[in-house]
């Protein structure tokens, strides 16, 4: 494993030099100045996301296409794993729910709870529903609904529901509770969301992994989007299908044990868990604070405890339910931004793997590149408006070379999942056939090309008021779909849509022929209130069920249990392929 690792950074650091030079003879007309040395500080900054995405879906591609059987090359404890072994750790399932709709969580927990039964392992599994609701009427709500849930498993699998009136620590000081409380009775947890949903073939097969090796503390799932209606997830969700496996196979090769924990769909063992993941309380002045983004954190703990965290990158796993709108969506991911920040104080924490220092540090700097992003677009424009003509700025050759390397490791993680696809017939007629594939690729890279660009800003925003003492916190999430009025949109976003429109704006004025290569960084802000409203309209998600975009897997062939969530994205596709537990 030593060996991998230290080939991987190899790797990335001759890239990353490369990529510099190129960078600096790009911008070589006249001499490096001022502007042009900030240009490169800042695509340096964006540069290590995009180059350990490059080599992590290269090496996940050349895995997928090259290995028998892939995922026994990335998770060893497969290859002594029959699928049938007795389940004889008692697993308790941790569901964690904050002011949300109980009706839904039911829909999603039930069949799990069924296909357990049915296995005959029911005896070893108990759900814990571990509320944090703040809101009195829904909390009473949610009382009787799980109270009824508990009583039509009884005697099958149990159900013990319990509420927090203060949700010290969030999510993290919520299965901290647990621990304290019934930790001492069982041997591993399932974590859950709110929006999760594993099938109970899902859970066994992770725990049948877990029984095969006692040193292993966390075994992480792939998380998929479940099948929606509304027009923004279908689209980032079908992105979010191709870049996750190439990119998950490639990083689990050489990350080994020292893997991710996002959270959710995961299993955890206890008594290393309870004993060494912990999360310190952060003190700023006097003032105490806790861990937002809590994940990492503990399977870094737990790795520096001596016990593996892995990730099992298979797709039938688990799903999750994803922000149906622009604006959900930045409030989501404005608040793992505001945790991945608080990673710094961490980095120098003593009994750390190597890894795990890294794999904190890339969470940081995932969201410190936004703001690179952002200024590399305007000090570009500035250079190429202020330049007698755009060759004085940038070299037309090395510029070009530039821009076309940055897209190829910008998507590498979609491309070469959207290749393997290609080769391969079933997952082709899986994700709609050829011709639909490819139209979704093509309507996703658009996506992207406008969605991300409008989140960096966001970013950017935030990490300045960061700065000057503004915070988000921990908010709830509208997870149905719904429009997103036009003034929303505006009040939401108007810093975004000046943002492109002025340095769009510039370039026609001045240099018109680099608009096209401006688009990438400029488009999605410019065009961000219209972005934001039509794909919430609820007709658009309608039309996109019914043209089969952002079609996933699901949608052409459901499994059982996804059949029986009712949910409206699979209104009408064929009869369900069975998932015997």
């Amino acid at each position: 494993m030593t060996g991998r690792r230290v080939l991987f950074a190899v790797l990335g650091t001759l890239t990353m030099a490369g990529s510099l030079a190129l960078a600096a003879l790009a911008l070589s007309p006249g001499g490096l100045g001022v502007l042009d040395i900030a240009l490169l500080v800042l695509f340096a900054v964006t540069l290590p996301w995009m180059v350990v995405g490059f080599w992590n879906a290269l090496i996940g591609f050349l895995i997928m296409r090259l290995s028998p059987d892939p995922m026994a090359a990335v998770v060893p404890q497969l290859k002594c794993l029959r699928g049938d072994e007795p389940v004889t750790a008692s697993t308790a399932i941790l569901l964690c729910v904050r002011n949300e709709a109980p009706e839904r969580m039911i829909r999603n927990l039930e069949p799990m709870l069924a296909g357990l039964a049915a296995s005959g392992y029911g005896g070893r599994f108990h759900l814990y529903v571990l509320s944090d609701t703040s809101d009195a009427g829904l909390a009473s709500v949610e009382e009787g609904r799980f109270a009824a849930l508990a009583a039509r498993w009884q005697g099958r699998i149990a159900v013990t529901y319990r509420r927090r009136t203060v949700n010290t620590g969030f999510k993290a000081g919520n299965i901290r509770d647990f621990c304290q409380r019934w930790g001492s009775d069982h041997e591993l947890a399932v974590t859950l969301d709110a929006d999760s949903f594993m099938t109970a073939a899902a859970v066994l097969r992770l725990v049948r992994v877990m029984q095969t090796d006692p040193k292993l503390g966390i075994l992480q799932g792939l998380v998929v989007g479940l099948p929606s209606t509304s027009a923004f997830a279908r689209v980032f969700q079908f992105g979010m299908r191709l870049g996750m496996r190439s990119y998950t196979i490639g990083s689990a090769w050489w990350q080994g044990d020292c893997g991710p924990y996002w959270g959710h769909n995961a299993v955890l063992r206890l008594q290393p868990f309870i004993a060494h993941c912990e999360l310190p309380i952060l003190f700023e002045g006097e003032t105490a604070r806790h861990i937002l983004s809590h994940d990492q954190i503990e399977a870094a703990l737990m790795r520096a405890a001596g016990y593996g965290v892995r990730v099992l990158p298979e797709e039938d796993l688990g799903w999750e339910e994803n922000p149906p709108t622009l604006i959900e969506f930045i409030k989501r991911d404005l608040r793992w931004c505001q945790g991945n920040m608080q990673y710094w104080r961490f980095l120098t924490m003593p009994g750390l793997k190597a890894v795990s220092r890294y794999q904190l540090a890339l969470a940081i700097e995932m969201f410190i590149a936004s703001p690179a992003w952002i200024g590399m677009l305007v000090l570009g424009v500035i250079g190429v408006a202020t330049a007698r003509a755009p060759g004085d700025f940038v070299r037309a050759d090395a510029g070009i070379a530039w821009f076309v390397w940055t897209m190829v490791m910008w998507f590498s993680p979609k491309i070469f999942t959207a290749i393997d696809i290609l080769l391969r017939p079933n997952l082709r007629r899986d994700m709609g056939g050829t011709g639909r594939f490819l139209a979704n690729y093509f309507i996703e890279l658009v996506y992207s090309i406008l969605l991300n660009p409008i989140v960096w800003f966001g970013h950017a925003i935030f990490l300045t008021g960061l700065l000057f003492g503004r915070e988000g916190g921990w908010t709830g999430q509208t997870r149905d779909d719904h429009s997103v009025p036009f003034a929303q949109a505006v009040r939401n976003l108007w810093p975004h849509t000046l943002l492109g429109c002025a340095t769009l704006g510039a370039l026609a004025l001045t240099q018109p022929g680099a608009i096209p290569y401006a688009l990438f960084l400029g488009a999605g802000p410019a065009l961000a209130v219209p972005f934001a409203v039509m794909t919430a309209w609820p007709a658009a998600g309608r039309l996109c069920v019914r043209l089969g975009i952002g079609r996933l897997p699901e949608e052409t062939a459901p499994p059982a249990e996804l059949s029986g969530l009712d949910l409206p994205a699979l209104a009408g596709t064929p009869a369900p392929r069975p998932n015997p537990a």
